[in-house]
């Protein structure tokens, strides 16, 4: 299969899209971690910003053109409100609803028990109707630098001539982002000398003990490469994705109420199945993120840091 796109233009620094590559912003979490309150929405910036605004802002310049939030439809009033209305003026936006009852009716009474969303991968399908072209997934409350955007968006504004569907993910280096504050779910990659993702496996409760990065007792590399869930992806992802999470309900007890459909692990198992060919782009930037509500200090000295840089107005 032949997998295209129309080519950017570039104009000195800046991308100009021809065709929409849109952005998906997965800011549906509830934040239990984060001691209550939609940890999305809180203020970062010296005049307020929260983290989605800085990504924002960032997707812009790069040339993306098009925004869709995934939020819980009891937060759509509140969301629109605090960042929907001000962004709807800079890009076109719409809104996608991960909801726990949105799964195919022949599952609904063996999971009318669970509380808990059903992961990214399930957010991510809430947008099949709203999007027919490339686009670039992200977590609402990290902050993934301004490279990553830019890398990204030249990923998906060129052709791809490949018998697979192609991917790609921003990676990161684990030690840059772990917490400080209490343990964290990653993507741990194999990547190969020419760029390639080899595996993934996500893995979760890796804290950060004595310089050391720690799951359940045993040390992995603090140098490892990690997804942050920054994927490019294309509309026919979603037919994969759909068809698996019909695949992963119909295999999953009754009484499991806490596994979730997650991205690293769905790509993972189409990587090993030679279905996809995902590139690992390398993004010098900072990754900083609110996954405790203590990390909120770390993460506003950085923004300010950045704008005493000029890297951000004072005000977006």
């Amino acid at each position: 299969m032949f997998y295209s796109q129309s080519l950017a233009i570039i104009d000195k620094k800046e991308l100009k899209v021809l065709k929409d590559v849109t952005l998906v912003v997965m800011a549906a979490g509830i934040g239990s971690r984060f001691g209550g309150g939609i940890k999305q929405l809180e203020p970062v910036g010296p005049n307020d910003e929260i983290i989605i605004d800085y990504s924002i802002y960032d997707a812009l310049e790069a040339g993306f053109n098009k925004i869709v939030f995934v939020i819980r439809k009891d937060l759509e009033k509140d969301f629109d409100e605090i960042i929907g209305q001000r962004i709807k003026k800079k890009a076109y936006v719409e809104y996608a609803f991960q909801e726990l009852d949105d799964i195919p009716e022949v599952y609904q009474e063996r999971f009318k028990d669970r509380s808990k969303p059903w992961g990214t991968g399930q957010a991510i399908l809430a947008c099949k109707d709203l999007i027919n072209e490339p686009f670039l997934v992200i977590n609402a409350d990290d902050y993934y630098g301004k490279e990553a955007y830019i890398e990204a968006y030249k990923y998906l504004a060129q052709e791809h001539q490949s018998d697979v569907l192609p991917i790609c993910m921003v990676g990161f280096v684990l030690k840059n982002t772990l917490s400080d504050n209490g343990g964290v779910t990653r993507g741990i990659c194999q990547v190969s000398e020419d760029n390639k993702l080899v595996d993934i496996v996500e893995t979760h409760n890796i804290e950060r003990i004595d310089g050391k990065a720690i799951v359940e007792g045993k040390e992995i590399n603090l140098d490892s490469a990690v997804s942050m869930n920054m994927w490019g992806l294309y509309p026919e992802f979603f037919d994969i994705l759909e068809k698996g999470f019909d695949e992963f309900l119909n295999a999953l007890e009754a009484s499991n109420l806490k596994s979730e459909y997650l991205l690293p692990t769905i790509i993972g198992n189409l990587l090993q199945q030679g279905k996809v060919s995902v590139e690992v782009l390398k993004s010098h930037d900072e990754w900083f993120g609110v996954t405790y509500k203590e990390d909120k200090e770390f993460v506003k000295e950085n923004i300010q840091l950045l704008v005493e840089k000029g890297v951000y107005p004072e005000k977006l």
